[in-house]
């Protein structure tokens, strides 16, 4: 299956089937119907098979969805069954949080260098780290074969960082500045902005 022939829409919901799997799993479920998957995440049924089908038949009608085989099978196709390795930009309050946030490494995720361009972070540590100059990126990055940046920087620096990300082959950014930074078209980023999430919250709520 070629990644561009499934909707990001489809890949962005394949992690809470993911999540919910896992829960069923460690439950004590053997096998799920879509009608209980549904009931789980809040979709329809007929939601989650068009959503599967895009890449196979994981379930028999009237049998539903062995728990451990799906599982196993969706975290292959979102490559959850390898290690990424990945750098912390910034290492302020945000990027205190972030790199001590024990939910990373348990799901393959493996932050292994942490950067900051302020000369009286270098040197510090953080996480169990030594915070590295930006002059050391191209170097660390080639010798940890890192993949995925994690930036918590400044608004005003996030677009340099990430060029410099990508320069180095960085192709997976997580950005945790409040900007919508300009990437190519074969980088791939997700923006974390809880500002943004509030703002549409209080849509409903006033």
């Amino acid at each position: 299956m070629d990644s561009f022939e499934v909707p990001e829409v489809v890949v962005l919901r394949l992690p809470l089937y993911v999540r919910a799997l896992s829960q069923l799993r460690d439950g004590g479920t053997d096998v799920v119907s879509s009608q209980q998957l549904g009931s789980l995440l809040q979709m329809t049924p007929a939601q989650i098979r068009k959503d599967l089908s895009y890449f196979g038949r994981f379930g028999k009608q009237g049998r539903g969805y062995n728990v451990r085989f799906l599982l196993r099978e969706l975290r292959e196709i979102l490559g959850l069954d390898r290690e990424w390795r990945a750098c912390l930009i910034g290492v302020g309050r945000l990027g205190h949080a972030i790199i001590n946030y024990p939910g990373f490494s348990p799901e393959g995720f493996k932050i292994v260098a942490a950067f900051d361009g302020d000369p009286k972070q270098v040197g510090t540590q953080i996480g169990g780290f030594t915070v590295r100059p930006m002059s050391d990126l191209a170097e660390t990055v080639k010798e940890m074969k890192i993949s995925i940046g994690i930036v918590a920087v400044p608004a005003s620096e996030a677009q340099g960082v990430i060029e410099n990300l990508i320069e180095n082959n960085v192709k997976g950014i997580l950005n945790y500045a409040p900007v919508a930074p300009q990437v190519p078209m074969n980088t791939v980023i997700r923006n974390i902005d809880p500002v943004l999430s509030l703002q549409s919250m209080t849509f409903y709520l006033r």
